[in-house]
């Protein structure tokens, strides 16, 4: 026997289930992607606490190491980079943060490849022995550092060389690497403690964004419009369509080629000369004249069809939706109404979202609005979504 609810109808159980599967498919990717990037940040942190190198970890090298001096990391295989014209970099500094985009294993415009070899970071330099020589950049020299955001390569400037140069790394050890070195300039400068602190503000804010499970759809809550297939959507674009394609034919005029007929057959406009063939008949007290047979009888108006024109509505681009949503101006949406996605196109990590509802340049909508990363995977923030 068929479940029902109070109506009589199991289509309300069916779209509960299909609301219930969306939303936590939703939310489960957006937990998974959280964790992922709590795991990263706790992994760091637990780095920058213990990461100390020694100098046994240079035996072997064709290196040849100071007294204090101890090796952090090595990697065997990096390419040593030149640049001819450069601008002057930013300075070198203590920033950890996550990569904005996976990098691409490609080499920049303006790059040649000058040499291969090792790359071994210690406490005082960064050192690339290849087979042409040796290249040392000394953390007290270094004027300018930069990483490339997209691809993996660290551009450095030093006070003793006039050209710039750096690295360029697998992209599996560019993450690891800019991380080390990152630490190995902070305990130059003896700043290891700002980079701890800065990893437990991250740690912090990032805690505070874990998704919540969505709340459960209950068979009430659905309406008529799930039956249609496509939901509300489909019913606003129908409703859309019907009332816009009426007022497309009014206003391109009548195509029907017998109005030019019926124009043609309308008795001349200018009256006529000769006296009229029969006396006027004599006028009644309080009656009105008569129509002349001989004037032009007034064109009938054009009938346009009933159909009703569409009714302006304040949305300043954004689509038809019951809710009232717009991108005029208003109130803030920090509680958006669970039908918001059957109208806007929401972003995969929607319900995941701790802020209030933003369009983001892709034309997707995020309830991540007011974090520093909102729509940070579709190119940022466009516009506000008002109610």
């Amino acid at each position: 026997m068929a479940r029902t609810d109070s109506t009589g109808s199991t289509w309300r159980y069916r779209w509960a289930h299909r609301q219930n599967e969306r939303r936590h498919q939703t939310y489960r990717g957006a937990e998974a992607a959280w964790r992922r990037r709590n795991d990263e940040l706790c992994r760091l942190r637990a780095l920058a606490a213990d990461f100390q190198g020694s100098a046994a970890a240079g035996i072997g090298l064709p290196l040849e190491l100071a007294s204090d001096e101890v090796v952090l990391w090595v990697w065997p295989a990096v390419q040593l980079v030149e640049v001819r014209h450069s601008g002057v970099l930013p300075a070198p500094d203590l920033a950890v943060g996550a990569e904005a985009t996976p990098l691409r294993p490609r080499r920049p415009d303006g790059i040649r490849v000058a040499d291969a070899g090792m790359a071994v970071v210690t406490s005082r330099r960064l050192v690339l022995l290849g087979g042409r020589g040796r290249r040392d950049w000394a953390y007290g020299k270094m004027t300018g550092l930069a990483h490339d955001p997209a691809a993996p390569v660290t551009l450095i400037q030093t006070l003793d060389r006039r050209r710039t140069s750096g690295v360029l790394l697998p992209v599996a050890a560019a993450a690891d690497f800019r991380f080390k070195l990152t630490l190995a300039f902070a305990d130059a400068i003896e700043q290891r403690d700002a980079v701890r602190a800065q990893l437990d503000e991250l740690i912090d804010e990032h805690a505070q964004l874990k998704p919540f499970r969505p709340a459960v759809a209950t068979p009430a809550q659905a309406r008529l419009s799930g039956l249609v297939p496509g939901g509300r959507r489909t019913v606003a674009v129908a409703a859309a369509v019907a009332l816009l394609v009426p007022a497309a034919l009014i206003e391109s005029g009548p195509s029907d080629p017998g109005a030019e007929v019926a124009i043609a057959a309308t008795p001349d406009a200018t009256p006529r000369a000769t006296p009229p063939a029969h006396p006027a008949a004599p006028m009644l007290a309080g009656a009105e004249p008569a129509a002349s047979t001989s004037a032009t009888p007034k064109p009938k108006p054009e009938r346009t069809s009933a159909s009703p024109s569409p009714r302006g509505e304040r949305l300043c681009g954004a689509p038809r939706n019951p809710m009232g949503y717009d991108f005029c101006g208003g109130d803030r949406i920090r509680e958006p109404d669970a039908e918001v996605c059957d109208h806007f196109d929401c972003a995969q990590e929607f319900w995941a979202g701790r802020g209030y509802l933003v369009q983001c340049r892709d034309g997707v909508v995020s309830l991540a609005g007011g974090s520093r990363n909102a729509c940070a995977e579709h190119r940022g923030v466009r516009r506000t979504v008002w109610t």
